[in-house]
């Protein structure tokens, strides 16, 4: 007797950690994280760590904070590319990112941004579960929602992939992602972390007050 396998879902984790941060003062990709604890994590660390048992492969997107990133994405374990042209915006470290989980061979992503604490494990278990259901549905994307926003971490597959690297320079993925909106599935989550951006120093100590 045979038994058929189901085949094992395959993903590429993107986190973006180009920007130059200038509203905060210092790398966001490298401010410690819980804020204020004594630890050796930092945003970037820890969101690889929370993104790795849930993926095949991490690749972190570099701008010119290639050099000081690299100790902590190879320390964790993931790959580092170079956007070569920060400057042109996020939407151009997405497709240098997208780009990588191509040449990587693999099909579905799993992107976020550095700028945001680490959602929990429950909600990535819950976003992962309810892409593989919408594969199956033919749909190209699933999106976390908290307190009626859209956040992150988004997964997406080949289709949604290649609409994202077709797309103009000067796009966003919030174009791409309405251009195709039918194609999306939200998902209700009860992490306000997946919608939670750390842009200045005033944010980043309220954060502290929040998990400490």
């Amino acid at each position: 007797m045979f038994f058929i396998m189901a085949p094992v879902l395959s993903i590429c984790a993107v986190i973006l950690a180009a920007g130059e941060s200038t509203r905060m003062g210092r790398d966001k990709a490298l401010l410690p994280w819980p804020p204020g604890a004594d630890s050796r994590e930092t945003f970037l660390s820890a969101a690889i760590h929370a993104l790795d048992p849930f993926v095949d492969i991490v690749i972190v997107v570099a701008g010119k904070n290639a050099d000081s990133l690299s100790p902590v994405v190879y320390g964790a374990g993931a790959t580092l590319v170079q956007n070569p042209a920060p400057e042109k915006g996020q939407f151009s470290s997405l497709q240098v990112g997208l780009h990588e989980v191509l040449n990587r061979g693999r099909d579905n992503a799993m992107v976020t941004l550095v700028d945001r604490p680490p959602v929990s494990a429950a909600t990535l278990e819950r976003l992962r579960t309810a892409f593989e259901l919408a594969l199956g549905r033919r749909q190209w994307a699933v999106v976390p929602e908290y307190g009626g926003k859209h956040g992150h971490p988004i997964l997406i597959n080949r289709e949604m992939i290649e609409a994202f690297l077709r797309a103009p320079a000067e796009s966003t993925a919030r174009d791409i992602e309405h251009a195709h909106q039918h194609q999306v599935e939200y998902i209700s989550v009860a992490d306000p972390f997946t919608t939670m951006n750390v842009d200045t120093p005033e944010q980043y100590a309220a954060l502290s007050a929040q998990v400490t």
